[in-house]
């Protein structure tokens, strides 16, 4: 298991617009690659529409992970928004992180308008920080 997670400067690009297109509330979804490296980012809905919580529509997530495995790709990271703040999971993050394989990716917005995020792989209750290689 990799101790980064490497992705494109697009990929960053697009979870940064998908996540403020949905301020105030949380917004989520998948990204998918081989081990350590995204490929390609899936946007899915947060059905719960909260500012503090977030639920991916489950027909979203199967169709994103189908077009994965029909890749041969991975699920090597879950992204979400924390609106207001701090870039680390939270409880209820740490509780719901069922795929300790995966780099989870937090998302905050900075006070310049620019957003910053942190990687964290989550395995029964233990949260570990990794690091996001973004490549132009």
């Amino acid at each position: 298991m990799s101790d980064s997670l490497t992705l494109r400067a697009a990929h960053w690009r697009a979870m940064v617009d998908h996540v403020r297109q949905y301020l105030p509330e949380e917004a989520c979804g998948l990204l998918g690659g081989p081990p350590g490296q995204v490929e390609a980012l899936y946007p899915v809905e947060n059905v719960l529409h909260s500012p503090v919580a977030y639920e991916m529509d489950a027909r979203g997530q199967v169709e994103a992970m189908v077009a994965m495995e029909a890749k041969g790709w991975d699920v090597v990271g879950i992204f979400h928004s924390h609106p207001a703040g701090p870039p680390r999971p939270s409880a209820t993050d740490v509780a719901h992180a069922y795929y300790p394989e995966a780099v989870y990716v937090i998302l905050v917005p900075q006070p310049d308008g620019g957003w910053t995020g942190r990687g964290f792989r989550i395995d029964a209750g233990r949260v570990a920080e990794v690091g996001l290689r973004v490549l132009e």
